[in-house]
């Protein structure tokens, strides 16, 4: 079942962001990562909006998902990830 990696965000460091940005894309190929959404947010419908933006990953299950989050290509961006920006992390699984 598919598993889904959301991260809100608040940019710190714009060019810090883009680059961590522009850094993920290829580590996900081996995973079956796909980037499905990365949008800023217009307005809080209900609760309290925490961070600007939002991004949106699929994966073909929660085994591939947490591979990629601990692998040595993923690892190695946290700290830039970190410098870049705020973000709240966070996995969902579709139930079957």
């Amino acid at each position: 079942m598919a598993a889904f990696f959301i991260v809100t965000t608040t940019v710190k460091d714009s060019e810090a962001y883009q680059t961590y940005v522009q850094s993920v894309g290829p580590t996900l190929v081996a995973f079956g990562g796909k980037a499905l959404l990365r949008g800023k947010a217009v307005a809080a419908l209900a609760g309290t909006m925490t961070h600007q933006m939002v991004g949106i990953i699929e994966f073909p299950d929660i085994d591939e998902l947490n591979a990629w989050h601990a692998s040595e290509a993923y690892q190695v961006l946290i700290p830039l990830r970190s410098r870049a920006a705020d973000m709240t992390i966070t996995s969902y699984v579709v139930p079957a």
